[in-house]
């Protein structure tokens, strides 16, 4: 008989207590285990991905989400060469950091500390709850896994291996629970457990994080994926603009800071312009624009709907627009962007500083590419993804998210 999701909701609870006894090193050691245990698995894993794949293909899933569903070796391997990466860093919570504020008479000092039970609701991307799972683990979480019916084979498979990982380095196997959509376990009843649940992230399309976001009564951290903007301005480098928005597209399958809006300033060339239609369309781009841009370049541009300014596109697709200048720029990327990641290019250092500071985005990028990088070859940070939410988990989605800030106030005994 299946379990109530509230008994597993339960059980990843008690693993979380379980685990808080768990060292720094032992955490490490959990995460190292996991990427052994997968790399010996990879056979299993791709055929079961194919398995998933087939059955999608013939229930006419989009192709979006056939993209997203697919591991390749590749792929599979750059997940696993995360999870080794963070099985190296530092134990985050070494670390001591001042309080914000001071009690009289006494020593004050903060402490980051693991949330608790985090619950990631997701649409295909098996990888992603390999990365998920190296995150919770190393910074002593437990993580319920509730993936698409998509990817329920490869979602299967890899959180058993995960499970056999956790439990030959002596942890709870409930430390990380997954949550098969066919068993009956729905999005709603998962995100209502807030009695024990202490962060949920969605991951997906607009829709899927939406509807987390409305129904949950746990802590939800919204992510985000597409619908980024790009302002040329006046005075900026063409070639730039080409390069940072065809390279803004590559980090696939989920190409989350995707510029997918170009607004270009009133005066530029009709010359230039072309020249980076062309450009695009070479390198397999679908072209839109707003209704004058169209009728101006009718041979290169097809009508976008009002409605997709607010949208992503989620595909290799960019609608253009003019704009008069910089302020108009930042206005219109305030109101429709998704707010996770918006570009400028410019020559100019004051529009930097202007854009910096006025752009209401989480990330700000001037004059460089936007590409998502979940783990840049010989840095030492991870991210899971993108939060467009205000708060001090808005941004880039790393080890420290997944913390708690606790103060520590030490006093000598007199009131």
């Amino acid at each position: 008989m299946t379990e109530s999701i509230e008994k597993r909701v339960k059980k990843a609870h008690q693993a979380f207590l379980e685990m808080s006894r768990a060292k720094g090193v032992e955490r490490s050691l959990a995460v190292s285990l996991m990427a052994e245990k997968l790399e010996e698995c990879f056979d299993d894993i791709l055929q079961a991905n194919t398995l998933d794949l087939e059955i999608s293909r013939e229930m006419s899933v989009p192709d979006l989400i056939l993209d997203w569903l697919k591991l390749t070796p590749q792929r599979l391997e750059a997940a696993v060469e995360i999870l080794k990466t963070l099985a190296e860093l530092p134990d985050p919570f070494q670390k001591v950091i001042n309080a914000p504020y001071q009690v009289t008479y006494c020593q004050n000092y903060s402490q980051l500390m693991p949330l608790g039970v985090i619950a990631m609701v997701y649409e295909a991307l098996p990888d992603l709850a390999i990365i998920a799972a190296g995150l919770t683990i190393k910074t002593g979480n437990s993580l319920i896994l509730r993936g698409g019916s998509e990817s329920s084979n490869t979602n299967t498979i890899i959180s058993q291996i995960l499970q056999v990982a956790l439990e030959e380095a002596d942890f709870p196997s409930s430390c990380i629970e997954f949550l098969p959509s066919e068993q009956g376990y729905s999005i709603q009843d998962l995100i209502t457990q807030n009695q024990y649940l202490n962060l949920i992230i969605p991951y997906g399309r607009p829709s899927l994080i939406q509807q987390v976001t409305e129904m949950a009564t746990a802590p939800v951290l919204k992510s985000a994926m597409g619908n980024c903007y790009l302002y040329w301005s006046l005075s900026s480098d063409l070639d730039l603009v080409r390069s940072v928005i065809v390279d803004s597209h590559s980090s696939l399958p989920d190409p989350v800071n995707a510029i997918e809006k170009v607004l270009i300033n009133s005066q530029q060339k009709s010359t230039s312009i072309i020249r980076l239609f062309n450009y695009l369309k070479e390198n397999d781009f679908v072209l839109k624009g707003d209704d004058a841009l169209v009728e101006e370049f009718p041979d290169y541009l097809n009508p976008v709907k009002e409605s997709s300014w607010y949208q992503p596109f989620l595909t290799k697709t960019i609608a253009f627009r003019r704009t008069d200048d910089l302020q108009s720029a930042i206005a219109h990327i305030n109101e429709y962007s998704s707010g996770h990641a918006n570009c400028l290019i410019t020559d100019s250092y004051q529009e930097g500083r202007i854009f910096a500071m006025e752009a209401d985005s989480a990330l700000v990028y001037i004059n460089s590419s936007p590409r998502f990088y979940r783990y840049l070859q010989g840095s030492n940070s991870v991210f899971l993804g993108v939060s467009n939410q205000k708060g001090h988990r808005r941004g880039l989605i790393s080890l420290e998210t997944f913390t708690t800030l606790k103060q520590i106030v030490v006093g000598d005994g007199q009131m």
